[in-house]
């Protein structure tokens, strides 16, 4: 039986986002919205769907804006009375969904990669496994069944293996007759990492705090070769937001009641 409350679930919230100048100028990517709320909310609805409640998130550039979202929760997403002069009484008057989220925001640095990151959280790390994401995708994937195939192979790492969107539409043609128009359709062709990462907690005896430790590079490359790294296949869909095409793409789809990663009511 797994313990969910154990499992800690670590986003990675720190870096700068420079191909999304255009909204992260002012804000953290995944503070940018998709919808009404931002991309980290819609990342932690889906572990929360699954029973996983208790995050970590690395911060690092403008990571105040993420301590403030967070910290102004109650009045930022419900509607609320004050009494001037009485700043301790505010009445709130609805409620959201988003109940027993246990979040723990950790300042881990502006130039740290993201071992740096992970090494800087030890501390707040206290079950045998844990789990760790991006800050700036989405997908459908089932963390349950994550976590299942993690515990049945018995290896340190393993990582979410996704098939990237095509950047442009896919024609399929027979004799110049299109046979199939499909904008953007998911790969059908290999795999690449969409993170949704399951660890050992053993992973972090291998990371240290020095800004330039790396998780991609170096570590995962290193327990790739010893045979310690495992992929859980994840056919289904996965977006990242790395530019405002993908934003716009991102928002075009919940704006449509059609977004495939929402599998909450």
């Amino acid at each position: 039986m797994i313990d969910k409350e154990k499992i800690k679930i670590v986003i990675l919230c720190g870096g700068i986002g420079t191909r999304l100048k255009e909204e992260t100028e002012f804000k953290p990517k995944p503070l940018v919205k998709v919808g009404p709320k931002p991309l980290i909310w819609h990342i932690m609805k889906t572990y929360s769907y699954y029973g996983y409640n208790n995050f970590i998130l690395c911060l690092g550039y403008k990571g105040e804006f993420i301590k403030e979202y967070f910290y102004n929760y109650e009045i930022l997403t419900n509607d609320f009375t004050i009494t001037l002069g009485n700043h301790g009484k505010i009445q709130i008057h609805n409620s959201h969904k988003e109940v027993g989220w246990n979040i723990t925001l950790v300042d881990t640095g502006i130039d740290a990669l993201k071992g740096a990151r992970l090494k800087r959280v030890e501390k707040f790390i206290d079950g045998d496994i844990f789990m760790v994401t991006y800050g700036d995708g989405v997908a459908d994937v089932n963390i349950d069944k994550l976590v299942e195939f993690h515990r049945s192979h018995g290896k340190i790492a393993t990582v979410t293996g996704v098939h990237p969107p095509a950047r442009f539409g896919e024609l399929l043609a027979q004799d110049c007759e299109v046979k199939l128009f499909s904008e953007k359709p998911q790969t059908s062709h290999g795999y690449i990492n969409g993170g949704f990462f399951v660890f050992k907690r053993e992973l972090l005896n291998y990371l240290d705090e020095r800004d330039d430790c790396d998780l991609e590079y170096g570590l995962l490359e290193d327990l790739a070769k010893k045979g310690q790294l495992m992929m859980y296949e994840h056919p289904s869909f996965w977006q990242c937001m790395d530019n405002l095409r993908d934003m716009d793409l991102l928002n075009k789809l919940w704006d449509s009641g059609n977004a495939p990663w929402k599998i909450w009511d």
